[in-house]
């Protein structure tokens, strides 16, 4: 007889406090190699720093000790010490013990920073062997210590000194001084073996954030062999000593460096004091690029928000890309000569050709896709800095007094997207292969710019129309799009033979490039996922079967290994009118209808008649990227081997050459059709 399995609450698991740090601290830090170590220094440095860009400190000095320690000081306004009137504690034990505490959840301590979740000092503090914390405040001296979390006194110096547990903040002085001293002693045991400290990476970070915060001087002193190394980083000119500093060595400027600044307004949702989403609020972002463009090929663009690097970009890099390339694309048509009759106009990768730039976007409460703030989501900032990019490029390229200037850079584009197309050529001239495994790319493929990565995706496209508001949408470092016309091949019917022939098909494989059937190797993939991305209508349904069924005929790894993936794009958009209009999409119609009387129940007036989209090309590029591509925001269903098999079952039912079966499938599918739910 087998034993019963119990499982109750006693079997529940409640992590309290710092807990929740320490028992997953790749959640909260990125990782447990050195760079989760480095992502503690950031942590701490960048509480300074939003002093610092609030005007509120002018000197910031990391010492890196010889014990392994790290120190950081600022002489802002200092941790409030006073007594926090719900918890009880002291507002420097409150930021330093409590998950999600802080002055950066829109209240008036900071008017942008680069923390959002409140986690920051925190986690530095769970994952710490010893922390110390000194604050000058109101002309008092505090000092506060923990070990492992826990506050108290340590008798010496060094995180094996004695310690006894000590609530509360100690005045331990007088001074007419103030800021913030942390020093910090990281704990081993919740980090991999030989991870540390990349003093190189601390100095970039100092560097950069020197750029970005002109009026801030940073200083690094680093302990070595009894003595003291130190460095000091202020770079009044901002940005534009940023992109001469970026720009590769012997890359002589084109141009002179442009410095782009500017504001706009977004519209995000806001939560209740429950949680729940309510309404749209309005936000004020800041923009602030500089950009040059060089001789030489390479292109660097950097991306920050709050002074926080953004390894991957995001939305604000979209925007950028977006406004450059249809400012440049523009000035080139109204400038005659420069094109030749029936030549394509150049692509983002000959404008970005040779160009050095620094995003830099000051907004309240930042999204970011994880912790580590890697790639900014917040999705309104795309469109502020699209306008304001093209605004000054437009300016630039008609004014007569930089037009002469601009129009250097108009040229070097157009030979850029030449000399691209001549050697594509030679490439295609060059390459004799099968039609299913050749390695020549489609000409309609628009790839992206990493390919053979886990985070590289393939979206297969439903015709041309689509594409256009794709290529727009997409993020180009990651996202690669291929249009299809029409429906492929029934391969479920077809021979080999027809397959081989089939144009779709043969586009398809060679873009993946990692062959067929038997041959098909997914180590081999140039891309991370295939995402399906069809109308959400009945055609589109019959396009995502087709080629389901072709992946599972023919390239079946795909599909056992997870990533092949259907798009999920909305149907309806539901709109109201008033002081604050607000929208939302909806996938079906039974949704929409519901949205549409919680929306009047609220007393929402909703524009009529609902506007529906026939297919992806009736939307434009930031309503794809919300609904249907950004990664963040989107809904993709992941297909399984039971949704191939079912997709196979439908078309060996729906088309296959027995009729009886399908006769028989429709006279008692009928029967189950709501007539009122037929969306017309």
């Amino acid at each position: 007889m087998t034993a019963e399995i119990l499982y109750g609450a006693d079997d529940l698991t409640h992590l309290e406090g710092l807990e929740a740090v320490r028992k997953r601290p790749g959640m909260y830090i990125g990782s447990t190699d050195s760079r989760g170590i480095n992502h503690l220094f950031t942590e701490v440095v960048d509480n300074s720093t939003d002093e610092g860009v609030g005007g509120h400190a002018t000197k910031i000095v990391v010492t890196l000790h010889a014990d392994g320690s790290v120190q950081v000081d600022d002489d802002g306004r200092g941790i409030p010490t006073g007594t926090h009137a719900k918890s009880g504690l002291s507002g420097v034990e409150l930021v330093l013990t409590r998950l999600h505490a802080g002055g950066k959840f829109g209240g008036s301590g900071y008017k942008t920073s680069g923390g959002l979740h409140g986690v920051g000092a925190s986690a530095v503090n769970a994952l710490s062997h010893r922390f110390d914390v000194v604050v000058r405040r109101e002309g008092k001296t505090h000092e506060m210590s923990f070990a492992h979390g826990v506050p108290g006194v340590f008798d010496g110096p060094g995180p094996d000194a004695g310690f006894t547990r000590q609530s509360g903040l100690r005045v331990t002085g007088r001074t007419k001084r103030t800021g913030t001293s942390i020093r910090y002693w990281h704990d081993a045991r919740y980090f991999e073996n030989g991870a540390a400290l990349d003093v190189e990476a601390v100095r970039t970070k100092l560097r950069n954030t020197a750029f970005l915060v002109p009026g801030v001087t940073y200083t690094l002193r680093v302990a070595a062999d009894d003595a003291i190394n130190e460095e000091t980083f202020h770079y009044p000119g901002g940005l534009v000593d940023m992109v001469d500093y970026l720009a590769p060595t012997g890359d002589k400027p084109v141009t002179g460096t442009l410095l782009i600044t500017g504001d706009g307004v977004y519209h995000e949702n806001a939560a209740d004091e429950n949680g729940v989403m309510r309404s749209k609020v309005e936000r004020h972002a800041e923009v602030e690029i500089a950009l040059r463009w060089g001789t030489g090929y390479e292109r660097i663009v950097e991306c920050f928000t709050n002074t926080i690097r953004n390894v991957h970009g995001g939305t604000h890099r979209r925007g950028f890309e977006r406004a450059v390339l249809k400012s440049i694309q523009d000035a080139i048509g109204k400038t005659r000569g420069l094109l030749k009759p029936k030549e394509d106009p150049p692509t983002l990768d000959d404008v970005l050709e040779g160009m050095t730039a620094v995003v830099h976007v000051r907004i309240p409460e930042p999204q970011f896709t994880s912790q580590t703030k890697d790639e900014l989501s917040t999705a309104g900032i795309t469109k502020v800095a699209l306008g304001v990019v093209e605004k000054h490029l437009k300016a630039w390229t008609e004014d007569r007094r930089t037009k002469g200037e601009a129009k250097v850079v108009l040229q070097k584009v157009v030979d850029a997207s030449r000399v691209r197309l001549t050697q594509k050529q030679q490439k295609d001239a060059a390459r004799r292969k099968t039609a299913l495994e050749g390695a020549a790319m489609p000409a309609k493929l628009v790839d992206c710019r990493t390919t053979g990565v886990s985070r590289s995706e393939l979206f297969l496209v439903e015709g041309d129309s689509a594409l256009g508001s794709a290529r727009m949408a997409r993020v180009s470092e990651y996202q690669a799009l291929l249009p299809l016309r029409g429906k492929i091949l029934n391969v479920q019917k077809a021979s080999l033979a027809d397959t081989l022939r089939n144009v779709e098909i043969a586009s398809i494989v060679q873009v993946l490039g990692a062959g067929t059937g038997r041959t098909f190797d997914l180590n081999t993939m140039r891309y991370g996922r295939v995402i399906l991305m069809a109308d959400a209508d009945v055609d589109g349904s019959h396009i995502r079967t087709l080629l389901i069924t072709l992946f599972a005929k023919y390239m079946r790894p795909v599909i056992e290994d997870g990533r092949l993936y259907a798009a999920m794009p909305p149907l309806h958009k539901v709109m109201t009118k008033g002081r604050n209009p607000e929208t939302h999409f909806t996938f079906t119609q039974r949704e929409m209808e519901q949205k549409v009387a919680r929306l009047e129940k609220a007393g929402k007036t909703v524009v009529k008649p609902v506007p529906r989209f026939k297919g992806l090309g009736e939307m434009d590029a930031d309503e794809l990227w919300e609904t249907t591509m950004n990664p963040a925001t989107r809904s993709v269903r992941r297909i399984t081997m039971h949704d191939a098999e079912a997709a196979e079952a439908a078309l060996e039912l729906l088309m296959g050459e027995k009729v009886e079966p399908r006769r028989a499938w429709l006279v008692e599918s009928s029967a189950r059709v709501d007539q009122s739910a037929i969306d017309i």
